[in-house]
């Protein structure tokens, strides 16, 4: 387990101390015994908190559920946001997620009335976390995407490494290790240039756990040991807790479980110091492993189901996924194999939810290990060729290493082209300049015959300048090229022209997920070769829909694709636009699966949703840019898309206003219908109404 970037509230509540100073406390104190006015009383309680949420959480959350009463009886919506941040920042810690989120959901509400958009991007981010580890990762990716926006709109370095962190955490766990690598470092860079200690150690953490997993351990260690002397030096406990987990995790895979032992009990009396629960949680997990493979699987079994009630409380899917298939595990060695076989496919279950390759690479081993044994052959090799899958395909080690060095090796070519171009026109200039100054003196020198003599040196240079200005053209093009490629036209003019392109908000959008029904299941049915040939053909095909009618290609994202009309040039045509291209990927679809039916091939189905609305749009990422969109009109699109059925394209009420008087087109009305994280909302389903285009 990697450490968790959690950033206390910076707008809206102040920075909790690191180390307990008895001196401030007792200071603090008195302003609490004897000041008349209360918002002395307030910022004096939230300061006790501040200094207490290490030592002692229990009497940290009653200063703050003072200050909360404080806030409530004057009145004043800033006081008691903060007080909810606090006190949803403490019950996090204490492992008490739903708890956590409903504290902060009520600072957000707050920091959303005042406009206080630090304080915004603050709570999104931490509830952005706890969403991570609920398995709600589309709503963990939406909360971080849109701190990250708030942020680099303030110009806040600390806010966006952070934000970068969190986001490179979900991307890690999703097995987009090159994507995750990228986020890492660059948080890391902004944390060293702002001279931050904290999230230096928590970005050291973060790439330590890249070394490890490649298995590189000596540069494992040296990162997390680095991490480690910041946070002894900070003194965070709750961070320490975390390394210590990590450097146990390092030694046992080096066969030290001695050692790995005494980091991981170290690990466990710090999260308990700390009231954390679910960092007890992996730690007793780490000591079952360490206890199965000594061959004690009863105190495995034991340290396993602790760690499993621990999860439970908190809510942590990911880590009770891993302690299912730790559990199971044991109960295996025990010869409890019902019991095993139960908890596995529960951690089965629970890692297809999540969508993580990691746990269904273990539950799939345990599963194959499992069936053969009763001879359940066909099951057996189901759960044989999705593990292989999950472990070649996704988490091959080889394959990440490809990975990272194609992503740096891109970036060093592309500067590297940019550096030839620079250094040919260098070379241009010093060229003519030579030239015209030998020119000069032959001139001067001969006659009739230095004439000649300067036309056959002007003939040829003036074929050397059209071979240095033709390389430099075909560098430019190819710059030119691969700039279009991942960028729009109009925002690729604006980055050439000034060096950068600004975020803009755009008023009128619409925006088109598309995702495959049970793709988890097809994936398991194909080869990885197959797999990723289908999804290509697919994507492919909607890239080209998509220039024919004009929209913007956005991203993809696993299996689902999006895009958008309207954008970066405004238009009034973007809901017809969209609409029309989502039809024909739908039906594009229809005919591939018509095809596959009939050869008995596996196929894909597909469900798509349209919305429209306002966006924030622009540029994400330093060495590798990205055009991106933000705002809740992605996330209800995405909505839409969930909410719909397969084969369908189901778009939102201000969608359906914008062409339900389009000629060719057919509605419809679904009514009310519940969506999550929003309520009820009106939907219809789109059709053609007669030829096909």
């Amino acid at each position: 387990m990697r450490g968790r970037t959690i950033m206390l509230i910076s707008a809206i509540m102040p920075t909790a101390s690191v180390a307990q100073d008895q001196h401030v406390i007792d200071s603090l104190q008195r302003v609490v015994a004897g000041a008349t006015h209360d918002s002395l009383r307030f910022d004096a309680l939230l300061g006790l908190a501040g200094e207490r949420i290490d030592s002692d959480p229990e009497a940290a959350l009653g200063f703050c559920v003072q200050a909360r009463e404080i806030a409530e009886a004057t009145g004043r919506p800033a006081d008691l946001g903060e007080a909810e941040g606090w006190l949803g920042y403490i019950e996090e810690q204490r492992g008490h997620s739903q708890l956590a989120l409903q504290h902060y959901s009520s600072s957000l509400r707050r920091a959303e009335l005042l406009r206080d958009t630090a304080g915004i991007a603050t709570v999104l981010n931490n509830m952005g976390a706890i969403f991570k580890d609920q398995g709600r990762i589309a709503d963990a990716i939406d909360s971080h995407t849109r701190s990250l926006m708030m942020r680099t709109a303030r110009n806040d370095s600390a806010g966006i490494a952070t934000s970068l962190n969190n986001i490179g955490l979900i991307l890690y766990d999703q097995g987009r290790v090159a994507e995750a690598t990228e986020h890492f470092a660059d948080a890391l860079r902004i944390y060293e240039r702002i001279g931050d200690p904290d999230g230096v150690s928590t970005a050291l953490h973060n790439i330590a756990g890249i070394y490890r997993d490649q298995g590189d351990h000596a540069e494992a260690l040296a990162y997390f040991q680095r991490a480690l002397l910041i946070q002894k030096g900070q003194g965070d406990l709750y961070s320490q807790s975390v390394t210590e987990d990590n450097l146990g995790g390092v030694l046992e895979s080096q066969g030290s479980d001695t050692e790995a032992a005494s980091h991981y009990h170290k690990a466990l009396e710090l999260h308990a110091h700390v009231g954390d629960t679910r960092g007890m949680g992996y730690s007793l997990r780490n000591i079952a492993g360490i206890e199965l493979r000594n061959g004690r699987p009863d105190s495995a079994y034991a340290h396993a189901r602790r760690a499993l009630e621990l999860f439970n409380e908190s809510d942590d899917k990911r880590g009770r996924a891993s302690a299912l298939w730790m559990a199971g595990q044991a109960l295996h060695r025990l010869g409890r194999r019902a019991e095993a076989e139960s908890a596995a496919y529960e951690a089965l279950a629970l890692g297809r939810e999540l969508g993580y390759p990691q746990q269904l690479r273990d539950a799939a081993e345990l599963l194959a290990r499992l069936h053969r044994e009763k001879g359940e052959w066909k099951k057996a090799l189901e759960m044989q060729d999705l593990f292989h899958a999950m472990r070649d395909s996704v988490m091959n080690q080889d394959a990440r290493r490809s990975t990272i060095r194609q992503q740096y090796r891109y970036a060093y070519e592309r500067k590297e082209a940019e550096l030839r171009a620079e250094q040919a026109q260098r070379d241009l200039r010093t060229a003519v300049a030579m030239q015209q100054e030998r020119d000069r003196r032959n001139l001067l020198l001969t006659g009739g015959i230095g004439i000649l003599v300067v036309a056959l040196g002007l003939f040829s240079r003036v074929r050397r300048l059209r071979r240095s200005r033709a390389e430099i053209q075909r560098e430019r093009d190819v710059s030119e090229s691969l700039l279009l490629n991942i960028l729009p036209e109009e925002v690729a003019a604006e980055l050439k022209e000034k060096g950068a392109a600004e975020a803009r908000l755009l008023e009128n959008v619409t925006v088109l997920f598309t995702d495959f029904k049970d793709f988890t299941r097809m994936a398991e049915r194909l080869s990885p070769q197959e797999l990723v040939h289908d999804i290509n053909q697919c994507f492919s095909a909607f890239d080209r829909i998509c220039e024919k009618h004009g929209i913007e290609k956005i991203k993809t994202i696993g299996d689902a694709y999006m895009a958008a009309g309207g954008l970066p040039v405004p238009n009034l045509t973007h809901a017809r636009d969209v609409v029309a291209a989502a039809l024909e990927m739908r039906d594009f679809i229809a005919e591939e699966r018509a095809r596959r039916m009939t050869s008995g091939r596996p196929y894909f189905e597909i469900r798509i949703g349209v919305h429209t609305g306002p966006v924030v749009a622009g540029i994400v990422g330093v060495k590798k840019f990205q055009y991106d969109i933000w705002g809740d009109t992605v996330n209800t699109a995405s909505r839409m898309e969930s909410s719909g059925e397969a084969g369908r394209v189901n778009i939102s009420e201000t969608t359906y206003a914008l062409v339900e008087i389009e000629p060719g087109l057919a509605f419809i009305g679904r009514g009310k219908v519940q969506v999550k994280g929003k309520g009820e909302m009106e939907m219809h389903f789109v059709e053609r109404d007669g030829p096909n285009d």
